[in-house]
């Protein structure tokens, strides 16, 4: 029996989308893609003359036949989009953040539980090798207790630049683009914290949006600290984990970002691997042992998504989750506002 391919239509052909989601919808077996919305028409036609063009994302989730509609648009439509794409009846995956703000979340769950269709969030970095390799480490028990945990997503930008995602006041800003990625992680390691306390800073000049973060979730028995900055022109600390039995450090990023954008097609399991020299270290007190990195794979995303789709299993990222991480963003500018550290409820 053939299973049928899911048809799919991506609103937006920007960075995300090129980079992001185009590569495994077309490499995948399990995806047809059927219809692109996007105002650069003639890219789109030339880059895939067998896909429909329309020119407004009302149009595609109106006149399409999709399965499926890929939110790629800036963080502000994210919305009012996945609001009209569940009313026609189709699986929505929403590139992150799932909203700006919490209510609107809380809305679209809602939705789809009574569409009975997949809402999901794209938190693709769940699938990058060196987040993997910390959450086996751990699992292992390799630090024994974790005392310490801090995740960096830094970037050197002094420069404002102007695009939506620097520009837009709502949603715009390194809380709401990075933010969710290292918000996300640490809720899959250690769960929801007790209580937050944040710095949410705007330092550059002529930026109208957050671009410097310092979080610091409180547990029983550990903090964890996300922190990003646009002042980083050095190597990235990526992950440090500190234990009872010892401590972890990884530079850099993973590497499936860049290859990409570079036209690298994900086809293989080890397209994302991560050389030796890029490996982390693990620090005993006594010696020190470079680690191997896990092999990560963005396009474990889709193989769990199109299992979703098709009702064999749960969405691989569910909205809930999504709406934690914005349920925390928010949590965050208001410890930044007011200068404390503020409970975390369920």
């Amino acid at each position: 029996m053939t299973t049928k391919t899911i048809k799919t239509g991506i609103i937006g052909y920007g960075f995300s989308a090129t980079t992001f989601h185009l590569p495994f919808i077309t490499c995948s077996p399990d995806f047809e893609l059927t219809a692109i919305s996007s105002s650069q028409r003639d890219l789109v036609i030339k880059n895939h003359p067998k896909c429909g063009y329309y020119e407004t994302p009302d149009a595609l989730i109106g006149n399409s036949d999709i399965d499926l509609v890929i939110i790629t648009a800036p963080n502000d439509t994210h919305y009012p989009l996945a609001k009209l794409a569940l009313e026609h009846n189709k699986h929505v995956v929403i590139e992150k953040p799932f909203t700006t703000n919490v209510s609107d979340g809380e809305h679209l769950i809602a939705l789809a539980a009574e569409k009975a269709r997949v809402l999901s969030v794209y938190h693709n970095r769940r699938w990058d090798g060196d987040f993997l390799t910390v959450q086996k480490l751990i699992n292992e028990g390799k630090f024994g207790q974790v005392k310490y945990f801090e995740s960096h997503f830094d970037r050197f930008r002094p420069a404002v630049r102007q695009r939506w995602r620097e520009q837009s006041p709502n949603g715009g800003g390194i809380l709401f683009d990075l933010g969710p990625h290292l918000i996300d992680q640490a809720l899959q390691l250690f769960g929801l914290p007790e209580a937050i306390a944040a710095q949410c800073l705007i330092q550059r000049k002529g930026s109208t949006n957050v671009d410097f973060f310092n979080i610091v979730l409180h547990y029983p028995d550990k903090q964890a600290v996300l922190h990003s900055d646009l002042y980083s022109a050095g190597a990235n600390r990526r992950f440090t984990v500190k234990g009872e039995l010892g401590s972890y450090e990884v530079y850099g990023l993973d590497p499936q970002e860049d290859r990409l954008k570079a036209g690298v097609k994900p086809k293989t399991p080890s397209w994302a691997s991560v050389p030796s020299d890029e490996y982390g270290t693990f620090f005993s007190g006594t010696s020190q042992t470079h680690i191997k990195t896990e092999t990560g794979g963005y396009q474990h995303y889709f193989t769990g998504l199109a299992k979703a789709i098709r009702q064999e299993d749960t969405a691989p990222i569910s909205a809930s989750d999504g709406l934690w991480t914005i349920k925390l963003i928010e949590l965050a500018m208001q410890s930044s506002q007011q200068g404390r550290t503020l409970a975390v409820t369920s």
